[in-house]
């Protein structure tokens, strides 16, 4: 196979689907405005772990990456709760089911992994330090610069993986009238920082390692996840401007005596707490959709250019990888008839209803876990839950639909999850303190729904 194809943004999703190309046996161009990551880390305020779970597994096992990420993975196996009063814990388990869990990875490492897979491929050439600065939709030709020259090239394809602030999905923008391009860019009223919890002084983790940790309060809330070096990576989510707000924790004095007020436990891990706060950025939080995502077979966004969302799901890298998933799945179906207009086509079909669903359940997960884990409903619904997939194969919560259920789409998963829920809640609200639960009719009530 002679076609060169071209791959703009060398991250978790254009690496993954480069590797996937290059063994596929196409050449494959991929250009990086960023140094090589391997050499030069720059995490900007970008998330430094990541959930890991079965839609992105099934993306790293089309290459053969599956195990290998789960080597440098830490197992979450459900939420630990830190309550406002006393710092009480409470743990809700992600399923019923033993082998169901969500996993903590590094972005840096995994990335570190699929770009030295992709470098073993001799049809394959990788340019980091090249920015994707004008792209013709028409005739498929990427202008870059690199050190101050610039740099045409052209391929059968360009595939857009250059994230949330994609260059390539700019050119569709400005191209938008011809093509009908719709785009929409929503933040969240919130914004968020990056802080840590160190090992402890025995290097030891000082929380619960398997859990992914949530500190939920009225308005806004903190979250921790773990890393292979015993540290965890904690993210505070809050208003940006406000009573309560990233804008007024602007002294030492003030960051300390918010936490100890609204987080006493964390503040106790936390020895490097100020210095964290005022050298890491405060970044805002916003959900990209736009369609159409391919010109005439020519160009194609894929990953968070496509379709950006807020990370309250740990769905976006999930997403990213199944976008990939379902692009090789298109191709072996098409194989002897294969057109890339057609291909691209189909593609964006197939997945646009499902991302703006994970996009919006994102959304909806937000005020979940700020608001409602904090809610002893909430607490009886998740406990209803888990004893419905312990002891009932064929039940899946909302929560195990989207991340365990890779066979059914995010829209799928969305539909009957939401269902679920809403019947759910109403269910444990009307349950009497001493009522016997019929679970076989349950069920049955809920598989009518």
């Amino acid at each position: 196979m002679e076609q060169r194809v071209v791959v703009v943004g060398a991250g978790l999703c254009g690496s993954l689907l480069a590797l996937y190309l290059a063994q596929k046996g196409y050449h494959v161009h991929v250009y990086e405005k960023r140094s090589d990551p391997r050499i030069h880390f720059q995490s900007k305020g970008r998330s430094i772990n990541l959930a890991l779970s079965d839609r992105g597994l099934a993306g790293l096992q089309l290459v053969g990456l599956d195990k290998k990420a789960l080597e440098i993975s830490i197992p979450m196996k459900g939420r630990q709760i830190h309550s406002a009063e006393n710092s009480k814990l409470s743990f809700l388990p992600y399923s019923g089911r033993e082998q169901e869990w969500i996993n903590s990875i590094s972005r840096q490492e995994l990335n570190h992994i699929l770009l030295n897979e992709v470098e073993k491929f001799s049809n394959v050439n990788v340019f980091f330090n090249h920015e994707c600065v004008a792209l013709d939709t028409i005739t498929g030709t990427l202008s870059m610069e690199c050190e101050g020259n610039m740099i045409h090239t052209k391929g059968e394809v360009i595939f857009g993986t250059d994230g949330a602030n994609s260059a390539v999905r700019q050119a569709f923008l400005k191209q938008s009238a011809i093509y009908q391009f719709n785009y929409s860019q929503q933040f969240l009223e919130a914004g968020y920082k990056e802080l840590e919890i160190p090992p402890s002084d025995s290097d030891n983790f000082r929380l619960e390692k398997n859990a992914l940790h949530i500190w939920p309060r009225d308005g806004f809330m903190m979250i921790a996840l773990p890393n292979l070096d015993k540290s965890f990576t904690v993210t505070l989510f809050m208003p940006l401007k406000g009573e309560l707000s990233f804008e007024n924790l602007n002294s030492s004095d003030r960051v300390i005596a918010f936490f100890k007020t609204h987080f006493p436990d964390a503040y106790e891990q936390m020895p490097n707490l100020s210095d964290d706060f005022f050298n890491n950025p405060t970044s805002s939080l916003h959900t990209v959709k736009c369609f159409p995502w391919q010109v005439e077979g020519k160009c194609v966004l894929l990953g968070d250019a496509a379709h950006a969302v807020v990370p309250f799901y740990g769905q976006g890298m999930n997403a990213s990888f199944e976008d990939v998933l379902v692009l090789s799945q298109i191709i072996e179906q098409n194989s002897t008839n294969f057109e890339w207009k057609n291909i691209l086509e189909l593609f964006q079909v197939r997945r646009k209803q499902n991302t703006d669903a994970i996009a919006d359940l994102a959304v909806d997960n937000f005020y979940e876990m700020r608001d409602a884990t904090a809610d002893p409903f909430f607490h009886k619904k998740r406990q209803l839950e888990i004893y419905l997939e312990q002891n009932h194969s064929e039940y899946f919560s909302k929560y195990s639909l989207v991340t365990f259920r890779e066979d059914l789409s995010y829209y799928q998963a969305m539909t009957q999850g939401r269902k679920q829920d809403k019947f759910l809640m109403e269910f444990v609200k009307n349950l009497q303190k001493d009522e016997s639960i019929n679970y076989n009719l349950l069920l049955e009530k809920i598989s009518l729904l």
